[in-house]
């Protein structure tokens, strides 16, 4: 008999097919406090969650029989998974179940905002009949720019052609051909700006997103232009789009998700011109029914037929394959990172791996799920893991290839890694040396010899005399500390390059300034997400063999 405890408000009949199995108990806690959890999580074998619960490192630690942590909904953000993931539980969600409710209510806030439907509202039940102060405007034969074209953006792309509306379209996985189905234009995130009378966001937050549309941005929009945020707040930089507005080159704004949540802020509150509603993009009946039931099958599927299908952090592997592995891990998942970044972040077409060495005689594709999780996750944030990591590449159109070559490289392993599109490729090879770690050999057809850091300074530049001395004081004058340097060059006089690890990321201004020294040609600052620990976690429990 397994126990279930489920802590935030879950549809029942979503969770019937658990409710009635015979081999679980389900135990219903809505509202307990995270004292309280703590007494009882160790109890439990799966807890099923929304957003409200907050299941912390701490809290895991007195989790004593968990092997299972379901959030019903799409994102983990309450959740530690790399705690999780060390105590080897199963973090999984439910990443498809709320996608029409989101979308629709993208096209209920886009029309509310249009038609100024929550002013009227609210000004007639005051007991005011006021038809002059709410003339709105049309969607027809307006144009609409979609942000992300994932899921939920594909399909409010798809229901607001049939009002008739011009779409236009930037994902960095979006193709032409995909674009010509759906009936719409691919574009530049500048042209959507000049164009488009709506713009909807529908991309994850990350590094590259977050405060995408800011002043800069903004002042690219052409006059009059309304913006919806159903997807994550911290795309929009709020108090921009605040000025935005009260200066009158903005329209208007309709919000479901704010940088901070519950949102307090009176200029978003109390501005005439924005709508807000308080995160209920899932919120439908339907959803949480869908979002309840996919996560109570799956939970079920675990534990009885040891199918796992929406893991966050866990591919399917043998423990003595992992174990073999290990040391690779983090280090292919930090060349997924770099190559993509030396793409100039630009959508891959084709991607190859090659493994050299000792590597061939074993099963790597925990490894190559790895990498492409790094390639994909500087795009994708965290709608990537290693299980759909293979998934996503085939909807994009990506396509890729294992190579497994018994040459050592003069090392017993050694791995490249290459991505390419139609205009340029990048590449990394790396190894992992016993007694020194991971080591970064190849970047493109430069040889060095680098550990990874969270913060690289990569420089290409004509191989003359005094340059590392000029880059070496310009950081210098600019407060950047070098942890260490290494450079690389094909021949003396040619083309070279230098990686620099330093202690904090140089903001565009010192990038600016470096590009001006004369004889460099590319100054480029890559960062990983994940310098000290990866580990994909082991499942422990007696019945499921071969995770």
């Amino acid at each position: 008999m397994y126990k279930v405890l489920v802590t935030d408000g879950i549809s029942n009949t979503g969770l019937k097919c658990l409710i009635e199995h015979p081999n679980f108990t389900v135990d219903r806690q809505p509202t307990l406090p995270t004292k309280d959890l703590k007494i009882i999580i160790g109890e439990y074998d799966a807890l099923i969650v929304r957003s409200q619960t907050k299941v912390s490192e701490e809290l895991l630690k007195a989790a004593g029989r968990l092997r299972v942590i379901a959030r019903a909904g799409v994102g983990v953000d309450n959740i530690d998974v790399n705690a999780a993931t060390k105590k080897g539980i199963i973090v999984i969600n439910a990443p498809g179940a709320n996608t029409i409710a989101a979308t629709e209510h993208t096209l209920a806030m886009m029309l509310s905002l249009a038609r100024k439907i929550p002013q009227a509202h609210q000004k007639t039940v005051s007991g005011q009949w006021d038809r002059n102060s709410f003339k709105g405007v049309e969607l027809y034969k307006k144009t609409l720019g979609v942000i992300g074209m994932g899921k939920i953006g594909t399909e409010v792309a798809k229901r607001a052609k049939s009002f008739g509306m011009n779409i236009l379209g930037f994902d960095p996985y979006l193709t032409e051909e995909r674009a010509k189905k759906l009936g719409m234009t691919k574009a530049s995130l500048d042209v959507i700006a000049q164009e488009s009378d709506f713009i909807t966001i529908h991309t994850p937050l990350t590094n590259d997103t977050r405060g995408l549309i800011n002043d800069a941005y903004l002042r690219k929009t052409k006059k009059g232009v309304r913006f919806v945020n159903c997807a994550r707040g911290g795309v929009i930089d709020e108090k921009s789009l605040v000025r935005a507005i009260q200066s009158g080159h903005v329209a208007g704004a309709a919000l479901d998700v704010f940088e901070k949540e519950p949102v307090s802020d009176p200029e978003l509150l109390q501005n005439p011109n924005i709508i807000v509603t308080p995160h209920l993009g899932a919120s439908t009946v339907e959803a949480q029914e869908k979002v309840a039931q996919e996560v109570s099958a799956e939970i079920i599927e675990i534990f009885e037929s040891q199918s796992i299908q929406n893991a966050v952090n866990m591919p399917q592997m043998s423990g003595e394959t992992q174990a073999k592995l290990q040391p690779y891990l983090l280090l292919g998942d930090q060349m997924g990172q770099l190559v993509i970044q030396l793409l100039n972040k630009q959508a891959p077409a084709k991607i190859e791996i090659n493994y050299y060495g000792d590597l061939i005689d074993e099963d790597t594709e925990l490894l190559t799920r790895t990498m492409l999780k790094g390639v994909l996750s500087y795009h994708l944030s965290d709608s990537v893991n290693l299980i759909n990591a293979l998934h996503l590449l085939k909807e994009q159109g990506v396509s890729y290839n294992v190579v497994k070559n018994a040459t050592n490289k003069g090392f017993a392993n050694y791995m490249e890694l290459s991505v390419s599109n139609v205009i340029e490729t990048a590449k990394i090879g790396a190894t992992v040396l016993n007694g020194y770690g991971a080591r970064i050999l190849k970047i493109n057809q430069y040889r060095i010899d680098v550990k990874p850091e969270k913060f690289l300074l990569y420089i290409k530049h004509r191989d003359v005399p005094g340059m590392i001395g000029k880059v070496g004081s310009l950081l210098g004058d600019h407060q950047i500390n070098i942890g260490t340097m290494q450079v690389g060059r094909t021949e003396v006089g040619g083309e070279a390059i230098m990686v620099l690890t330093v202690d904090k990321t140089l903001n565009a201004n010192v990038i600016h300034v470096l590009k001006l020294i004369d004889g460099l040609e590319e100054a480029q600052v890559l960062e990983l997400s994940n310098v000290d620990t990866f580990e994909p976690g082991r499942l422990e429990l007696e019945k499921i063999k071969n995770i």
